[in-house]
């Protein structure tokens, strides 16, 4: 399993676009359903930072490549950022709720 955590702050004026870019990912991903991937987007009280979660089951590439929406939301990603996206591997320590099994 490989968890992710991607934090990032867009330009002020790039904040709702982002948003609109990141739920065409999520429509895609209801509709298309590629398996394997367990996916959450946060946008933050200052409504210019996301913090995006993605869990992968097994070794294989990320669902989220083949995506169109996805490939659409990185193609613009540094002209919308003051502070670019910052990809880190991350442990699941303990979760409530957090994922559906």
């Amino acid at each position: 399993m490989q968890q992710v955590v991607v934090r990032y702050r867009t330009k002020p004026d790039s904040g709702d676009e982002n948003q609109r870019l990141v739920e065409r990912v999520f429509a895609e991903l209801n509709e298309r359903d590629p398996g394997g991937l367990r996916y959450a987007t946060f946008r933050l009280a200052d409504g210019v930072s996301f913090v995006h979660v993605a869990i992968m089951d097994g070794d294989g590439p990320n669902p989220l490549g083949d995506t169109p929406a996805f490939q659409e939301f990185q193609r613009g990603i540094v002209d919308r950022c003051d502070e670019p996206p910052a990809p880190q591997d991350a442990t699941v320590i303990g979760s409530y709720r957090f994922f559906a099994r």
